[in-house]
């Protein structure tokens, strides 16, 4: 569960609340319990989309199937499952280097700013564009 935690917080937001991540990945995982893929119809639609928005964020995917019924009509059996290379795609992410940058915040206003207090912008850029001596 904790791997998948991860993969929620990486995929939607890094900043989640570790709890709200884990609730989500409890909850996934509640429907697989010990098997690779559930199928489709034993979600109510609220389970759905929240299926739904994991396989928008890359951690689920689904596969159909088809069977035929014994009166000869074609069944399809839609199923949902984790992406195989999920995990080994968490711990990469988890395990590479990021380096810290300290930013600061006031930067802009109080420190050199890039000119923020310049008014470049509204400078024209031809000044003689409508003027008689352009005209001439």
């Amino acid at each position: 569960m904790g791997d998948l935690t991860l993969a929620i917080r990486q995929h939607i937001d890094m900043e989640m609340d570790p709890e709200v991540a884990s609730g989500m990945a409890e909850h996934a995982l509640g429907f697989f319990g010990f098997y690779d893929r559930i199928i489709d119809n034993a979600l109510e639609p609220t389970d759905r989309n929240l299926f739904y928005m994991f396989q928008d964020y890359d951690l689920l995917t689904t596969e159909s199937e088809e069977t035929t019924l014994w009166d000869g009509r074609e069944w399809r059996i839609h199923y949902w499952r984790f992406k195989p290379e999920l995990r080994d795609r968490v711990k990469a992410y988890m395990s590479r280097d990021v380096k810290k940058v300290d930013i600061d915040p006031f930067g802009d206003v109080y420190g050199d700013g890039g000119g923020i207090w310049t008014r470049d912008g509204d400078k024209v850029k031809n000044p003689n564009a409508f003027t008689s001596d352009h005209w001439g």
